[in-house]
């Protein structure tokens, strides 16, 4: 009794799955049709296989054996599940397929050039899903993609996107183009797969035929950071410089520049005791100090000075009273010292700075 096998259909999956084979195979089966008798006895057993994720052409095969396939025998059937368990039970590491997949799991561990190279020398895979690595990109780098494609194309990446993301990036967008794709996407109801994996191939490859850039932020964000600290005669002279090279570069650099005469227009008064917190007294009171009779330099000290409590306000003018006269490359320090902190609170999420208003 003990060696008699039990009718299969008696068994649980998992007791089937242990199954000790008969002798030998009725049928001797090819490894196509044993994945294809593996994917119906899991599929009739109810269980969910991410089968869309195979390449098109190992999806059209499967397909293609399953159905030139009729019966199999409960004796082949065990052995090739005992056979498809053992095979499961001696892999110690997965790979993932392809390129896009090996870079994916390398993310963060090589260098954004070494990627771009890679990705560029193999070329966009055909197999692959575009849309897997286009909608995970930030929106600041699919902003221009949409605003440089026809509105055809616009349409359809907006609607391969999440409501919130499409919805943040059309409020981004000029006016006239933002109404133009809205309405383009009201003619996207036809469109059909194939269209849009070829459109995701087009935006990827596009993409990565362009060189990779060498600096996180862009030009008018590095100069106004490299004036935000300098002193105030050389970002005097150097904005004039610009303003006469390329006045429209200029007033995107002014507009990025931060110094302490910003203060009272770009940082709330709600933040301002978060500020002196983490400042030190003492370059605060030696930027203050300097501040008096300064037009500009005036008016931040005393925006800071109201919106800190009473208290406080009146120990630092008995300290701005006591100093002496104050070197004006000691000022610069003091107010850079308190400009490094208002970046680092922007930083860290806790300040977010006044933005001004679009004409």
């Amino acid at each position: 009794m003990a060696s008699e096998r039990l009718p299969l259909a008696r068994i649980t999956p998992v007791q089937r799955m242990m199954t000790v084979p008969g002798e030998g195979l009725r049928k001797i089966l090819s490894p196509r049709e044993k994945a294809a008798v593996i994917v119906r006895y899991l599929l009739g057993e109810g269980a969910s296989l991410p089968l869309a994720q195979l390449p098109d052409h190992m999806q059209a095969a499967l397909a293609e054996t399953m159905g030139l396939m009729r019966l199999v025998d409960r004796q082949t059937l065990d052995q090739v599940v005992h056979e498809f368990v053992t095979e499961l039970d001696q892999v110690g590491l997965a790979f993932p397929g392809g390129l896009e997949g090996a870079l994916s799991v390398m993310d963060g561990h090589i260098s954004q050039t070494a990627a771009s190279r890679l990705r560029r020398k193999a070329g966009v895979s055909a197999k692959g899903d575009p849309w897997e690595r286009l909608l995970t990109l930030p929106i600041e780098k699919l902003i221009p993609i949409i605003e440089d494609e026809a509105v055809e194309v616009a349409a359809v990446i907006l609607s391969k996107l999440h409501v919130q993301r499409a919805a943040d990036i059309l409020g981004k967008l000029p006016g006239e183009k933002a109404r133009r794709i809205a309405y383009a996407v009201s003619l996207t109801g036809n469109v059909d797969p194939e269209t849009v994996h070829r459109i995701g191939l087009a935006v990827l490859g596009q993409m990565d035929s362009q060189p990779p850039r060498a600096f996180d932020q862009d030009p008018v964000e590095r100069v106004g950071a490299i004036l935000n600290i300098s002193p105030a005669a050389t970002r005097d002279d150097v904005l004039k410089g610009l303003d006469d090279a390329d006045a429209k570069f200029a007033e995107q650099v002014r507009k990025a520049i931060f110094t302490y005469s910003h203060i009272p227009t770009k940082i709330t008064p709600r933040d301002i005791p978060k500020i002196i917190r983490i400042v030190d007294q003492t370059m605060l009171v030696t930027a203050m100090a300097y501040s008096t009779g300064k037009e500009g330099l005036e008016a931040a000290t005393e925006f800071v000075l109201a919106n800190i409590s009473q208290r406080m306000a009146q120990s630092i003018r008995e300290e701005m009273t006591s100093r002496g006269k104050i070197k004006e490359k000691d000022a610069e320090e003091a107010m850079n010292v308190i400009i490094s902190a208002i970046r680092t609170l922007e930083a860290s999420g806790e300040l977010v700075m006044v933005q001004p208003e679009e004409d």
